[in-house]
C-alpha cells in the first residue's frame, strides 16, 4: 500500500507540475462523478472512502429496486407495460442486505454526497407515455420513503428521512440513457430540477432551463483515439465486448486512466467546462475501470482550481453564475 501510494503522490505531482499556473479570470474546474444503481454494499464503502481521500462529493443514481426483495416485488411493484415483480437487474437478495445499503445512502447523503433517481427495474422507458413515467416516479418515491418500515427496521429510520425521500431527490439519469419528450415532461411535472441522460459531442455547458440537461461527453480513447461515451460500461463493451478479460485489465485500466486525464486537461486548460464521468456499481474487467477512476479522481479532485462535485451543486453555480452576471 505504501509504494502503491508513493506512486500516485508522485504521478499526482508529475500531473499537477505539467498543469499551467491558476488563471484568475476562469472558473473552477468541474468534475462530475457519478454512479448508476448504487447496489454492491462492498463498492459503497469504496466509493464513500475514495472520497473522503480525494476530498470530492460523488452522485449516486439509485435503482430503488434493490430496496426490495423479489418476494415483497411480486406483491406491489410493476414498471409500465410489464408484469408485476419484475426487473432488469434484479432485486435485494435479504432484508439484511437493504438495511446496509439504506444506512450508506443516508451516511453518504451525510457526508455531502448527492442521492439522484434511476428508476426502479432498470427497463428502457423510451416508449412509455408521460403517465407512465409518473407511475414509475410514483413507485420509486414510495419504496424509498417505506424503505425501512417496509423491511422491518422502523425504529432505525432518521428523522429526515420522508422529508429527502419526497423532496430532496432533484436529479434523474434513465437507464440505457434512453430518454424522450415524454420522459422530460413526467420529470418537470414531478420537479425534478435536472437531468443526466443525453449524450453530447465532447463536454457542453448545461444551458439553464425548467429541466437543466447535463450531458455525458464523448471523449477521446484508446490508440485511434475514437470517441466513446466516457462511462465504465461503454468503455467495458469497447474492450472486451462486454465479457470479462482478466489478463488484459492493465491495459484497460491505463486506456480509460488516459482518456479520462485527456479529456480532463483538454477542459482544464481551455474552456473549464464541466466534465462528466458516469460509473455503475460493477467492478468490470476484473475492477479495471475503477482503478483507472481511482488514480483519476486522486490527481485531479485534490488540484487547485479544481473541484470535484455533485450535480446539484454545480447547478446552484451556474445558477449563481448567471445571477451575478445579470
Amino acid at each position: 500500500m505504501r509504494a502503491l501510494t508513493g506512486f500516485l503522490l508522485a504521478g499526482c505531482s508529475l500531473f499537477a507540475a505539467q498543469q499551467p499556473v491558476f488563471a484568475q479570470d476562469k472558473d473552477p474546474q468541474i468534475v462530475l462523478i457519478s454512479f448508476d444503481g448504487a447496489h454492491n454494499n462492498t463498492l459503497w464503502d469504496k466509493s464513500r472512502d475514495m472520497a473522503k481521500r480525494v476530498d470530492a462529493k460523488f452522485t449516486y443514481f439509485l435503482s430503488c429496486a434493490f430496496l426490495i426483495t423479489k418476494d415483497d416485488a411480486r406483491g406491489f411493484y410493476r414498471s409500465p407495460k410489464n408484469s408485476l415483480g419484475l426487473s432488469n437487474v434484479g432485486f435485494a437478495q435479504t432484508k439484511a442486505e437493504i438495511n446496509t445499503r439504506l444506512g450508506h445512502i443516508w451516511q453518504a447523503r451525510a457526508e455531502g454526497h448527492e442521492m439522484g433517481n434511476h428508476g426502479c427495474g432498470h427497463f428502457d422507458g423510451k416508449a412509455w407515455s408521460v403517465s407512465e413515467w409518473n407511475a414509475e416516479f410514483d413507485q420509486f418515491r414510495d419504496i424509498l420513503s417505506s424503505a425501512w418500515m417496509r423491511n422491518g427496521f422502523a425504529d432505525q429510520e432518521p428523522e429526515d428521512w420522508q422529508n429527502f425521500a419526497v423532496n430532496e431527490i432533484k436529479g434523474f439519469r434513465a437507464p440505457y440513457l434512453s430518454h424522450s419528450k415524454n420522459l422530460f415532461a413526467s420529470l418537470k411535472a414531478n420537479n425534478f430540477t435536472y437531468d443526466a441522460s443525453t449524450v453530447s459531442n465532447g463536454p457542453a455547458q448545461p444551458k439553464l432551463e425548467e429541466l437543466t440537461k447535463f450531458a455525458l461527453p464523448l471523449i477521446p480513447e484508446g490508440p485511434s483515439s475514437k470517441k466513446i461515451i466516457a462511462m465504465d460500461y461503454n468503455l467495458y463493451v469497447r474492450h472486451s465486448k462486454a465479457k470479462d478479460n482478466p489478463e488484459l485489465s492493465q491495459i484497460f485500466e491505463e486506456r480509460t486512466y488516459q482518456a479520462f486525464k485527456t479529456a480532463f486537461k483538454k477542459e482544464y486548460n481551455g474552456a473549464r467546462i464541466p466534465l462528466q464521468i458516469g460509473f455503475h456499481f460493477v467492478e468490470m474487467n476484473a475492477g479495471a475501470y475503477w482503478r483507472a477512476l481511482e488514480r483519476f479522481a486522486f490527481e485531479t479532485c485534490s488540484m487547485p482550481d479544481v473541484d470535484c462535485i455533485t450535480y446539484q451543486e454545480a447547478l446552484t453555480r451556474l445558477h449563481q453564475k448567471r445571477a451575478n452576471n445579470s
